[in-house]
């Protein structure tokens, strides 16, 4: 599995059972996390589990906690954008989320506007073989017809303009 593209990312942190401390955590720029009780701690690089398995275990030497458990997942990746063009309300690129799809970019895009073609939506995506271009019908996604699109970072999306 890929590293995260550390840093700037968020991500939550909870200890169970520790409802007083905060759980919403970002990355500095040098690959680090400032955390209760065990201060910087460098993250750059690892995996939710292992950034999990570090801080136990950090808890553990500091003797804070003696069996902690700690639960990381990822919030947001603030370098990693996915961009919502053409006949939308509010155009702009967006922090991709784990889970997001086509429909659901769109709706933080505002919506499509009265001029939109709907069936005909663009998305690209960079692979390591370039760009792929795929065709995407809207309508279909929300009559539930086909299944939404996943997104994956850097995606484009474009609703083209229907003819008058």
């Amino acid at each position: 599995m890929a590293s995260w593209p550390w840093p700037r990312a968020t991500f939550t942190l909870e200890i169970i059972g520790e409802k007083d401390l905060p759980t919403e955590y970002e990355v500095a720029p040098d690959g680090t996390v400032a955390l209760p009780f065990i201060n910087r701690v460098e993250v750059d690089g690892l995996e939710p589990q292992q950034i999990s398995e570090k801080v136990r275990q950090a808890l553990i030497a500091g003797q804070f906690f003696t069996n902690p458990v700690v639960v990381v997942s990822i919030k947001a990746f603030k370098s990693k954008q996915v961009t919502v063009a053409g006949e939308v309300k509010e155009p702009n690129s967006f922090a991709y989320k784990p889970g997001m799809t086509l429909s659901t970019a769109i709706a933080q895009a505002g919506g499509m506007t009265t001029l939109a073609r709907s069936w005909q939506v663009v998305l690209v995506r960079k692979t390591r073989d370039g760009s792929k271009k795929a065709i995407v019908d809207y309508d279909a996604i929300n009559n539930n017809e086909i299944a939404d699109v996943p997104l994956q970072a850097g995606d484009k999306i474009t609703v083209p303009q229907r003819a008058f």
